[in-house]
């Protein structure tokens, strides 16, 4: 991937750390109960299939990872299970690994039959079921854990992507999206320019343009997800260079 751009200024950097994933979880501390579930469900959306894969990796079946993270997700809301997140500890997908397998640790077999079919899903999730996503991924050797990581950083480019749909259509743009969205991640890939600019009606200097504009504002919101998971500005090069690396493999 292209590298960054280097002009962002530090105060940018910070304004965006008002909001991460480490201010989610002391969310959860909230006296408010509404507020509080509102702060599980933006986890539970985010990383419920990347725990989910890294349970189903481990060997448990379909109906025991289901519970599993479901009940980690409670756990959370109820119990304050999150409340010893220190965001100087280090990145929020470790934190939040370390935590589950702890959680795992102490969860009875007695507790998971208890629940199984008891209760409706904490959030409403995408139409494709935990096990037919599993289904379809790679049949390698990954370990759990780097199952965890590969998940953990395919989420992530989603989200850019999908914010970035979003501002594209809101912008009138969408048509322009779709035709240059598999070139985003370095210039020269996918579809030839000159061949785009034929179905857009366009000049191939133009796509060129676009396409251009549209990768630095990808390369933006990459780093923005990526703010919202580590513990300082300094740390979102690092991370975005090893998320790369572990989908490179």
């Amino acid at each position: 991937m292209v590298e960054p751009r280097q002009d962002s200024s530090k105060s940018s950097r910070h304004e965006w750390f008002m909001t991460t994933h480490w201010s989610v979880v002391r969310r959860l501390e909230s006296n408010d109960s509404s507020r509080a579930r509102a702060a599980l469900e933006t986890l539970y959306r985010t990383y419920w299939y990347a725990l989910y894969a890294f349970t189903r990796r481990l060997g448990h079946g379909v109906a025991d990872a289901e519970d599993l993270v479901q009940g980690f997700f409670e756990r959370c809301l109820e119990k304050h299970y999150l409340s010893a997140a220190e965001q100087a500890k280090g990145r929020f997908r470790s934190f939040l690994l370390l935590a589950f397998k702890r959680f795992m640790a102490n969860e009875s077999a007695r507790t998971r039959t208890r629940k199984r079919g008891g209760g409706q899903p904490l959030v409403a999730l995408d139409a494709l079921s935990p096990e037919e996503r599993y289904a379809q991924e790679p049949a390698d050797q990954l370990s759990p854990d780097k199952l965890f990581e590969r998940r953990w950083a395919l989420t992530l480019l989603e989200q850019v992507l999908g914010r970035l749909r979003a501002e594209q259509a809101a912008a009138g743009r969408l048509a322009v999206f779709e035709a240059l969205k598999d070139c985003l991640a370095s210039a020269g890939r996918g579809t030839p320019y000159a061949e785009l600019a034929s179905r857009l009606g366009t000049s191939e200097g133009a796509v060129k343009v676009a396409a251009h504009r549209l990768r630095q504002r990808y390369r933006q919101l990459l780093e923005e997800e990526i703010a919202h998971t580590v513990s300082s500005p300094e740390e979102i090069r690092e991370e975005r260079q090893y998320l790369l690396a572990i989908l490179s493999r």
